[in-house]
């Protein structure tokens, strides 16, 4: 029996089965009720089952995730771009498939067959992915094509009222086809409960997470925000009743690239709509990671028009944001730090960007890049560097007045660079305590943390001679 069968079948199916508050079965108050504990038997840790992941970290056999992201936020590209790589079992976007390909079931309820049709075919193209490499573990419904889903529905006649039918059927059919893992996008169409109600959602949630545990697959629930905005998605940010996500193993949530990073990265505002990046924000069943995948969106002809001039669609492939200390060592930081100790008095190198004699040019010219506010992509580079030297203590900021007397900031060495120690995170930068400046370009430096100088390589300050035994 297929989707679209089983579905209006289980549509037309009466009565549905009533669900209690309570979440159990109900029973007439005069009957009595036992209650028994269950005493814990004491394993060996090795004999236990370990779990079971269908795809990366994220989707695990017998759980439900919920996928979190605002409107056009790439969510349904990004799930069919998931979908393919466990069909294939191939690592499109960075993540292993576990045991080899997958069975994998896509039940859109927005769009139609022949927009998913658009969207398959395109990843497939960008990819090289052909009909042999899915083999037939590939399936997808539409609602609009007579595919419905309504696992729920809520009337103030009868409360929540589960159709039974319907979730006998589904993991019947997920069962019979050995379907690893469901895509139901969006959950609010997958029934028809009150969204802002917490017993009720939390009972639909439960039911899918039954449905899960019972077809020993992974079930992921792809959701709307509460409101699109410039905030920050997460977990807390699904629209109506928060027990949707309280239920659910895992949280991916979606955000778009922001002005602030775009800016960092030096790319072009109107590029930035491109990017976005995904995070489990409530992953209680794998390693923490505080760890963004980002992803931009490419753009493929189907090349199904006239010269030419066919659909182009988004194809989600993975991204890596440039990396500003990419072959940075610690020779050019010292170089950059001899450059602004060579400037004294009130004509030292300053912190405003906008200075004539901003500290940045220093950069620029040892990484032969371009200070102009123009080119962004350099700009960027050179603050990210400058920020990380700043707040490694590699350079510091002090204040005092220039040759006009009017207040500034200026920038002086505080750390002096350890040699072949690149310098790009606060545990990383060297420490020196030379009597005097350096002048070979591959200096001696005594251990990291043998002491600092505030301005540049001078004696240790009194009291931290013995800095190491502490």
């Amino acid at each position: 029996m297929n989707a679209r069968t089983f579905a209006v079948l289980a549509a037309d199916a009466r009565p549905f089965a009533p669900v209690p508050h309570d979440g159990g079965s109900a029973k007439p108050a005069s009957e009595p009720v036992e209650v028994h504990a269950t005493q814990y038997v004491f394993r060996d840790p090795e004999t236990i089952k370990p779990r079971e992941w269908v795809y990366g970290r994220s989707i695990q056999r017998g759980h439900v995730r919920a996928i979190l992201a605002p409107g056009a936020a790439g969510k349904t590209i990004l799930s069919v771009g998931e979908a393919l790589a466990m069909a294939t079992g191939r690592n499109l976007l960075g993540q292993e498939v576990v045991g080899g390909p997958k069975r994998v079931w896509l039940w859109n309820l927005e769009d139609d067959g022949e927009e998913l049709a658009r969207i398959i075919q395109a990843a497939c193209k960008h990819w090289g992915i052909s009909a042999a490499d899915i083999g037939g573990r590939l399936f997808v419904d539409s609602a609009l094509e007579g595919a419905s889903l309504k696992l729920a529905t809520s009337t103030a006649a009868d409360g929540l009222v589960i159709n039974r039918p319907l979730v006998g059927a589904l993991t019947d059919e997920l069962m019979g086809l050995g379907i690893d893992y469901l895509h139901v996008d969006p959950f609010v169409s997958s029934h028809a409960a009150n969204e802002n109600d917490n017993m009720e959602i939390d009972a639909i949630a439960k039911e899918w997470a039954l449905v899960a545990k019972n077809a020993a697959c992974g079930i992921g629930l792809a959701h709307h925000v509460s409101k699109a905005g410039a905030a920050e998605v997460t977990a807390l940010s699904g629209r109506g009743a928060v027990s949707l996500i309280n239920a659910c193993r895992s949280v991916m949530v979606l955000n778009r690239m922001s002005e602030e990073e775009a800016r960092m990265w030096g790319i072009e505002d109107e590029r930035r709509r491109r990017f976005f990046r995904v995070y489990d924000d409530k992953n209680n069943r794998a390693p923490p990671s505080d760890k963004s995948d980002w992803f931009t969106m490419a753009s493929v002809s189907l090349g199904n028009g006239e010269n030419d001039e066919g659909d182009n669609m988004g194809v989600v492939i993975p991204w890596s944001p440039p990396d500003a200390f990419e072959g940075v060592t610690a020779d050019h930081l010292l170089t950059v730090q001899r450059a602004v100790a060579g400037k004294e008095g009130p004509h030292r190198f300053r912190a405003d960007s906008q200075a004539k004699a901003w500290v940045g040019k220093v950069v620029a010219d040892v990484f032969g890049l371009s200070a102009e506010s123009s080119v962004k992509a350099d700009r960027a580079r050179i603050n990210k560097m400058l920020g990380t030297w700043f707040a490694t203590g590699a350079l510091l900021k002090v204040d005092g007045r220039d040759d006009k007397s009017n207040d500034r900031t200026f920038v002086e060495v505080g750390t002096w660079a350890v040699q072949d120690v690149p310098p790009t995170s606060s545990g990383v930068v060297g420490k020196g305590g030379e009597t005097t400046e350096p002048t070979s370009p591959h200096p001696t430096c005594p251990p990291i943390g043998a002491g600092v100088g505030k301005r540049g390589p001078q004696a240790l300050v009194a009291g931290e001679e013995n800095a190491l035994e502490r």
